[in-house]
This record gives C-alpha cells, structure tokens and sequence, in this order.
C-alpha cells in the first residue's frame, strides 16, 4: 500500500490516505513513527498494528472520554466518533465496547428522557425528539407501556395546561384570535387536537 495524501486536521493530528482511500487519522509523532510519507509505501504489518491494536485502543477511549462530558445515545455517540475521524469500523466496535459495559444504554436513556418531561411535553413530541437522537419508535413504544405498566405515564392533560399558563393564556379573558393561536400553537407542539379543545373548553368552565 501506498500513502498517496495527508491532509492536517489539526496541528497535531492528520488524516492519512492509501492507494487514494481514506485509512486513519495519526497524531505527527505517529506519523514520523511509522514513516507515512506522501507516496511512501507502507507494508501490511504497519497497517495492521495501527488497525487492530492502536486506533481501536484510541476510538474506545475517546468514547470513554465522550461519555464523561454527557450522555448519549447510540447513534449520537456513533456519530460524534465518526465525526471525529474514526473510521465506521472503530466507531462501531468503540460504541460495542461501552455498551458491553452498559455506559451506553438506549432503553434507560428513552426511560430517563421520557420521565423528565412527562407534564411538559407532547408524547408525539417527545418521541421525535427520541427519534432524532437514533431512538426507534419500537423500542420507543416498549419503554412506553413498561412506564404505563409502572403507572408512570406522562399527563398530556398537565402538560397543555402548564403550557397555556406559561403563554398566560386564561380562556375567559383572551378574544377569539388568541384563543386560536395558542391552540394552532399547542397543535403543533404534537398534542391531539380533541386533548387541547377539552383543556381549553375547561378553562372556560372555571
């Protein structure tokens, strides 16, 4: 194999290409290390070394490292390894090891989401939320009915109401156009439009 480009990411690190395709990102002292020079060939015992016992060492210590800064999914920590230069390889086995290890947990981070903003949220709105975070709606569903199971379920009903009341919507008191604005606004926020039409109609009632 032949290193035909390094290009630098950064003063300290490189991206490094063989045979015109894209193969690891070396620190410099890596590269002096191992002499990947532009159009310099590199046996397969190097690339080897670098593959299976150097970079993936790296990847899971960078994920480690990742973990002590936040919480994440699977997908966002995927992401952000591949973001970082590691290759779809690295980044897949970095994300299997913390899993082993259950640092990386999907179903308790869709358990936890959910119950923090139980009474704050739309359901519909938090499982795109999830959704986007790489969270399935099966298994979005599944966390769902075991809170339902727990008598933990999230009250929509709570939630519209805390929302009128952060927009200081009073129903008796608003004219015929706020009232469709905060209820196209609710809408939109993924609650049912016959949960809202009851809240809102209840507001009116007291």
């Amino acid at each position: 194999m032949t290193v035909t480009a390094i290009e630098e990411i950064s003063k300290t690190r490189s991206r490094v290409y063989l045979d015109d395709a894209f193969a690891f990102v070396l620190y410099k002292g890596e590269l002096r290390k191992y002499h990947m020079e532009t159009g310099r060939d590199v046996d397969a015992e190097t690339v080897r070394e670098l593959r299976t016992k150097i970079l993936p060492k790296r990847a899971r210590l960078r994920a480690m490292n990742l973990l002590k800064t936040g919480r994440y999914t699977e997908k966002q920590l995927l992401d952000k390894l591949l973001a970082g230069g590691y290759g779809q390889e690295l980044a897949e086995d970095a994300v299997a090891y913390v899993k082993s290890y259950r640092y990386v947990d999907d179903r308790q981070y869709a358990s936890d989401y959910i119950m923090c903003r139980m009474g704050r949220c739309s359901l519909r709105e938090i499982e795109q939320k999830l959704f986007q975070k790489g969270i399935g709606r099966e298994l979005f569903r599944a966390v769902l009915e075991e809170l339902e199971a727990d008598e933990a379920v999230p009250d929509e009903e709570a939630a519209v109401r805390r929302l009128m009341e952060k927009k200081h919507f009073m129903a008796a008191g608003n004219d015929e156009k706020e009232a469709r604005r905060i209820y196209g606004y609710l809408c939109r926020k993924g609650f049912s439009p016959e949960l809202v039409r009851r809240v809102m109609r209840g507001r009116e009632e007291c």
